[in-house]
């Protein structure tokens, strides 16, 4: 009781930034078309398909300095979205911006560009970025300070849902009770009714979600672990190698191409550029169905100068192991998208009754404070008169 007590009372407004955000990028490719539909929404023409990839990436460069690293690709959702490419521009030795360039997939046409960060700047330029650093930095400046933090506060966050749980659990065996709310009660007994059906009705969410959320903002901790019981990897621990000093990169076309070749039937998603010379390209595709997969999500990873795979992240029964397969499902879980708009609908209901159960848990303990405060007034005359 206590243990869930003070951790929700300490971490209870972090649990809401990190609800409230996280519900809000549940949906962020549809709110980011809705605030910039001129640059990220186009019309299909009839009967056309999607011009190559080598315009498209070459368009965007066009609109952007010769220093300008393509850094990012995301790979249109529908028939109505642009081709979003991100871009890493260096000002100085020290600052660097992110742009965000958009591209007709129909034309290899370039829409429009804004500014998403700039690295001496604490806010970001836009809502949805501004979402996505208080949700896994907090707007920490720092990104080692940041991930600990972060980090550690999910991990005791999921103690105090646990603790949470075990509060709840009925003993007397009461469990109408315990699941819903009492017909005509007052304010108080509404509000701990509100707490706690909030809470377990989120509890097979929340676990995963903030379980995926240690994992992804501290995976070079959590990997290590997981790798006590099963083997696992992780696609950011691989490194191209060039075969001589300034060798030429291959193109990121060229690595769709090459993973496509791995999973013919997946559509693109996801394109991870390599702008330092020592990382690799990783693309993401989805609609891979195979036998025993619940996932449909296949990334590769290749080296950015060979074209050769240095790692699939493939959770297929039987060459995927359980850690490889426990890692996989991570991203799809935190995000939702693990079980389309089902899932996504069940994390941004999740998230939205996180500062429910902030809220409520502190009026809880602030009526018990009241409450055993006014006994020991009621008390006191009684000691006196002894």
């Amino acid at each position: 009781m206590r243990v869930h007590l003070c951790l929700g009372l300490v971490l209870g407004v972090l649990l809401s930034i990190y609800g409230v955000t996280g519900s809000i990028l549940v949906f962020y490719p549809e709110i980011e078309e809705w605030l910039y539909p001129k640059v990220l929404v186009v019309e299909q023409p009839a009967n056309t398909q999607y011009r190559p990839l080598a315009e498209i990436f070459a368009a965007g460069n066009s609109v952007m300095p010769a220093t300008a690293k393509h850094a990012f690709a995301y790979y249109p959702r529908n028939r109505e979205a642009a081709f979003k490419l991100r871009f890493v521009v260096p000002i100085s030795a020290t600052v660097q911006e992110q742009w965000l360039v958009g591209v007709n997939p129909y034309s290899a046409e370039v829409t429009g560009k804004f500014l998403q960060h700039r690295s001496d700047e604490w806010l970001p330029a836009t809502f949805i970025d501004l979402m996505f650093e208080l949700h896994y930095a907090l707007l920490i400046p720092s990104k080692d300070i940041s991930r600990v933090v972060v980090g550690l506060s999910a991990a005791l966050l999921m103690i105090s849902t646990l603790t949470g749980l075990i509060v709840w659990w009925p003993l007397t065996g009461q469990w109408r009770n315990a699941l819903t709310f009492k017909r005509g009660a007052g304010k108080v007994r509404f509000n701990y009714d509100l707490h706690k059906t909030s809470g377990f009705y989120t509890l097979l969410v929340m676990l995963p979600v903030l379980f995926s959320g240690v994992y992804m903002v501290l995976p070079h901790h959590v990997v290590p672990v997981l790798e006590l019981f099963s083997p696992a990897t992780y696609r950011y621990w691989f490194e191209s190698k060039p075969p001589y000093p300034n060798a030429p990169a291959i193109g990121m076309d060229q690595a769709v191409a090459i993973a496509v070749q791995q999973y013919p039937q997946g559509r693109p998603h996801w394109i991870y550029g390599a702008p330092n010379p020592a990382q690799t390209y990783t693309v993401c595709q989805d609609g891979v169905d195979a036998p025993g997969s619940l996932l449909q999500r296949r990334c590769t990873v290749i080296d950015r100068y060979s074209g050769v795979i240095l790692d699939r992240d493939d959770p297929s029964p039987p060459t995927a192991t359980a850690g490889e397969i426990l890692t996989h499902w991570q991203w799809p879980l935190h995000s939702g998208q693990a079980f389309g708009i089902t899932g996504r609908i069940l994390v941004f209901v999740t998230g939205l009754a996180c500062p429910v159960l902030f809220v409520t848990g502190l009026i809880r303990w602030l009526q018990k404070r009241r409450s055993a405060i006014r006994q020991r007034l009621t008390r006191l005359p009684e000691r006196t008169a002894r």
